[in-house]
């Protein structure tokens, strides 16, 4: 028994209930049977003391798994405290790595809005009469300082007054005179010349931008010494007087092309002499009259006579009425078909010529002016936009001229080509019912003619 306690204690205790049930059941069989009765009582004292042992270790183990469970609930306590400061942790560090990208966005936008500062002074300051070797050497205080002197100008301008100052007249001549400053618009009387008008600053002279009539000099000369009197305003700021002396009439327009406007133009009047002699021949040209059939063109012809056809119509008839075979009449109408040819579309291929030419001697006289514009930018320099503007200008005016000429050609060309093409083939119309293989058509029709004047005669 002995040996089973030990075996019973060295088992798990989960085995152990399962193992003293089956050493119950044994027991009971035991005392069954008469021959081992005697060692009951130790079975049963063995028995108790496994089952006291059992209640000892499960509550052993009961009392553990709850000191466990403590220490496991402590222990995920402190991991959610220490994910806790972890996310907090990390959330400081995203706030510090965010707060230093802000500074350097707001550090860059102040870099920007300065430099945008600095820009708007020296534009200011250039537009204000300051040369720009000048502002290159001022540092930005003497920028400011500069632009608080101008804003003191400026306001000082705001009651205007009359102040002494060297104006540059229209012919070149620098002399004293009085000058009032409103805004952008400065006026300038000088009283030794009788001349006023308005003025533009360069530096330290006004320069004349253009000059007044006598009633207009009088008028600023009574406002000048008595403060009564009206001005005239250029709301344009001497933009219009530009334009108006930039302005120029179609001759001078034409002659900026150079020599090679004179080709142009001679193609272009050759081509108008050409057009309107040809549009009078077309247009005079009697109307071809329509015939069906030889049997038609005997009625038609009978009725009327021999003047029924008229120009180039006629002579086809008359070529059926001279013929004496049928071979010779082909003949005579197919060459009487393109002598009308020739002379219908006879000077409509020079009007084409000028549709074609005119385009390419414009684009020869632009790829000219252009070289003509380089080699002077070679030797003076690309620095004034004005002049190489003006030469490329004056290159283009060739390649207008070209295509002023070509277009109208290339119409008129088009419509003359089409008006005397339909009179031809109306023409040739006719010499085909002329040349058919029916009996002299000609001749019966001058019959029928005759025998319809001897009735009326008679």
């Amino acid at each position: 028994m002995k040996c089973l306690s030990h075996v019973l204690t060295a088992f798990n205790p989960m085995l152990r209930s399962s193992l003293i049930a089956a050493c119950v059941a044994l027991c009971a069989a035991v005392v069954c049977v008469p021959a081992v009765a005697a060692p009951e009582d130790s079975m049963l004292a063995n028995i108790k003391e496994a089952k006291a042992r059992l209640e000892r270790t499960e509550s052993k183990i009961s009392k553990e798994r709850v000191a466990l469970a403590n220490e496991l609930r402590a222990l995920e306590q402190q991991v959610m405290k220490l994910r806790n400061e972890t996310t907090v942790a990390r959330r400081k560090m995203d706030e510090r790595t965010l707060s230093l990208s802000q500074l350097e966005n707001r550090l860059l936008s102040w870099s920007e809005q300065q430099e945008f500062q600095q820009n708007l002074l020296s534009r200011f300051l250039l537009q204000t009469g300051v040369d720009s070797l000048s502002l290159s050497e001022m540092s930005l205080s003497d920028k400011v300082q500069k632009v608080g002197e101008k804003a003191k100008e400026f306001a000082n301008q705001q009651t205007p007054n009359f102040s002494a100052g060297k104006v540059v007249l229209a012919n070149g001549e620098v002399t004293q005179a009085k000058v009032l400053t409103l805004g952008p618009v400065t006026w300038y009387l000088a009283q030794a010349q009788n001349v006023a008008g308005t003025a533009e600053r360069k530096q330290d002279l006004f320069t004349s931008t253009s000059t007044f009539s006598d009633t207009d000099t009088e008028s600023l000369a009574s406002l000048a010494s008595s403060g009564n009197g009206s001005i005239k305003i250029d709301p344009t700021l001497g933009r219009a007087a530009t334009r108006e002396q930039a302005s120029e009439g179609v001759i001078e327009h034409v002659v900026k092309g150079g020599v090679w406007v004179i080709p142009i133009v001679l193609f272009a009047l050759l081509a108008t002499l050409i057009a309107l002699f040809k549009v009078i021949q077309l247009w005079r040209l009697p109307k071809v009259k329509q015939v069906a059939s030889g049997k038609a063109l005997v009625n038609m012809v009978g009725s009327s006579g021999v003047g029924f056809f008229d120009g180039m119509q006629r002579e086809l008839y008359d070529i059926t009425k001279r013929a004496s075979t049928p071979t010779e009449r082909d003949d005579e109408l197919f060459s009487a078909l393109q002598q009308d040819k020739i002379k219908l579309e006879k000077y409509n291929g020079t009007i084409a010529v000028t549709a074609a030419v005119a385009p390419l001697l414009g684009l020869l006289g632009t790829v000219s002016g252009m070289i003509e514009t380089f080699r002077m930018m070679t030797a003076f320099g690309s620095s004034d936009p004005e002049v190489i503007s003006g030469g490329i200008a004056k290159a283009l005016v060739t390649t207008e001229l070209g295509l002023v000429v070509a277009i109208p050609a290339l119409i008129l060309n088009a419509v003359l080509s089409r008006k005397a093409r339909h009179y031809y083939e109306e023409l040739e119309s006719f010499a085909l019912v002329l040349s058919n293989d029916e009996p002299d058509v000609a001749e019966k029709s001058d019959q029928k003619s005759d025998g319809q004047k001897q009735a009326s005669a008679s």
